[in-house]
C-alpha cells in the first residue's frame, strides 16, 4: 500500500532531478558544504552556473569548484535518474517541503534523499530501535515486545535493517500492521543482508526505505557510522537494546546525544557482553525502558499529544492467543513445557525432552508445535525453545 504525498508536496521535474543527482554527485563536495552551497545559490541550477570566484567565496574548495563548473558529473548523474524511475524511487532535496524539518536542523544534514515507499512517514512521529546483529533470546524478546507496543501506540519505527536487533524491531512493527522506516548504508535498491529480502520488499511496500548513497551503492563498512546520524536524526527518540560499549548502536546513542534527542536504554545482564553499552548509557543518564509508557512519557509533549489523539493504546491491541489448557487432551504435557521454558533463556529441544517424563519425542514435537502456532513458545535456530513474553 503506497500512500501518495500531499498535493503540495510537488514531485521534482526530470530537470530537477538531474541537477540535484549532479550535485550530489561532485567529487570531494562534502555534506556541510554542499548544504552551505545550497542554501546560497538556493538551487542546483544556479550552483552549476555560478562562477569559480562565487564558488570558492561560497566556501567550496577550487579543485571541487573546478569540477562543479565543468559538469563532469552530468553523465553519471543521468545513469542515476534511470536507476531511480526504474526503481519509483522518490528523490527529496535538502530544500524540498517533504525533507523532515528535524533531519535539517543537524550540524551535518545529507543533501539528498533517495526514498522508496511512502513518503509521509519522513514526517510522523518517530523513535529508532538500534542494537547488536548479534543478539540474545532476552534481547529478541525484549526488542519484540516494545517494538510491537511502540508501534500499536502510533510512533514510525526506525531502524537500519540489519541483522538482529534492527531486523527483529522492523519484523515486529510489520506484524502488528505498524509503520517502519529503514535508514540504508547502501542504496535503496540495493538489499543488505542478502536474508532480508523479504523483509526489504515489505518495508518498501508498507513502510519507507531511505538513503543519502546514491542507486546501486555497495555496503561499504565506512558507510554505517556515517549512516547512524540519519537514524537518530530523523527520530525523536533513540532506543538501545543490547550492544557492546564501542558498537554501532553507542554510536548512534551519542549521536542522538548531540543531536538533542531523548536516549533510552533498556537493562541488560551484568555478565553480559551484550549488555555493556545499554547499562553504561542508563549510567550515563539515558532512561532506564521496561516498557513502551518509558519511552512515551519522556518524547517531547507536542509528539505525545499527537500521538493521544490519533492513536490506541498498545493494550487495546491484539494479544497472543491463549490456549484452554484444562480442556486440551495434552494439557499437562503443554502446562510442563511452559513451567520449563522461560523467555530470556533458549532450551534445546533434548534438554527438554528429558525434563518432562513419561512422553515421547514425537509427543514432544507436536505439543511444542501446537504452543507455537498458539504463540505461547517460539522456536529458534538450532531446535532452540523459548517462552514468548
Amino acid at each position: 500500500m503506497t500512500v501518495e504525498a500531499p498535493a503540495s508536496l510537488r514531485p521534482l521535474t526530470a530537470e530537477e532531478q538531474l541537477h540535484w543527482l549532479a550535485l550530489r554527485l561532485v567529487p570531494g563536495l562534502g555534506t556541510r558544504v554542499s548544504t552551505k552551497v545550497i542554501q546560497r545559490f538556493r538551487t542546483p541550477q544556479a550552483v552549476f552556473q555560478a562562477s569559480l570566484s562565487e564558488l570558492e567565496a561560497a566556501g567550496v574548495n577550487p579543485g571541487v569548484a573546478r569540477s562543479i563548473s565543468s559538469g563532469t558529473t552530468f553523465d553519471e548523474a543521468a545513469s542515476q535518474q534511470e536507476k531511480v524511475v526504474e526503481s519509483a524511487v522518490t528523490l527529496v532535496p535538502y530544500t524540498h517541503p517533504a525533507y523532515p524539518e528535524r533531519l535539517r536542523e543537524i550540524l551535518d544534514p545529507p543533501l539528498l534523499l533517495f526514498c522508496l515507499g511512502r513518503l509521509e512517514l519522513l514526517t510522523s512521529p518517530t523513535l529508532a530501535i538500534v542494537g547488536t546483529r548479534r543478539p540474545t533470546p532476552y534481547g529478541i524478546a525484549v526488542t519484540e515486545r516494545l517494538s510491537a507496543d511502540l508501534s500499536r501506540a502510533g510512533l514510525t519505527i526506525i531502524s537500519g535493517m540489519a541483522r538482529g536487533i534492527d531486523t527483529s524491531a522492523q519484523k515486529s512493527c510489520l506484524a502488528v500492521g505498524g509503520n517502519t522506516m529503514s535508514v540504508l548504508g547502501c542504496g535503496v535498491d540495493v538489499v543488505y543482508p542478502a536474508e532480508n529480502r523479504k523483509l526489504h520488499a515489505d518495508i518498501a511496500q508498507q513502510g519507507l526505505i531511505v538513503s543519502e548513497f546514491p542507486m546501486a551503492s555497495p555496503p561499504y563498512p565506512q558507510n554505517f557510522p556515517i549512516r547512524n546520524r540519519i537514524v537518530s536524526g530523523l527520530a525523536h527518540g533513540v532506543l538501545v537494546i543490547e550492544g557492546a560499549e564501542y558498537s554501532g548502536s553507542a554510536i548512534t546513542a551519542r549521536l542522538a546525544l548531540e543531536q538533542g534527542r531523548e536516549v533510552f536504554a533498556v537493562p541488560g545482564n551484568i555478565t553480559n557482553k551484550m549488555s555493556w553499552g545499554p547499562n553504561l548509557l542508563i549510567k550515563q543518564g539515558a532512561k532506564l525502558t521496561q516498557r513502551w509508557e518509558d519511552v512515551f512519557f519522556d518524547l517531547p509533549e507536542d509528539v505525545r499529544l499527537h500521538l493521544s489523539a490519533t492513536a490506541a493504546q498498545p493494550s487495546n491491541g491484539p494479544k497472543p492467543v491463549q490456549a484452554n489448557l484444562s480442556l486440551h487432551p495434552m494439557a499437562k504435557l503443554n502446562e510442563e513445557i511452559l513451567q520449563c521454558l522461560q523467555p530470556d533463556t533458549t532450551l534445546h529441544i533434548d534438554e527438554l525432552l528429558a525434563r518432562v517424563e513419561n512422553y515421547s519425542s514425537s509427543e514432544l514435537i507436536a505439543a511444542l508445535f501446537e504452543l507455537e502456532l498458539e504463540g505461547q513458545v517460539k522456536q529458534l535456530p538450532g531446535k532452540n525453545f523459548v517462552k514468548v513474553w
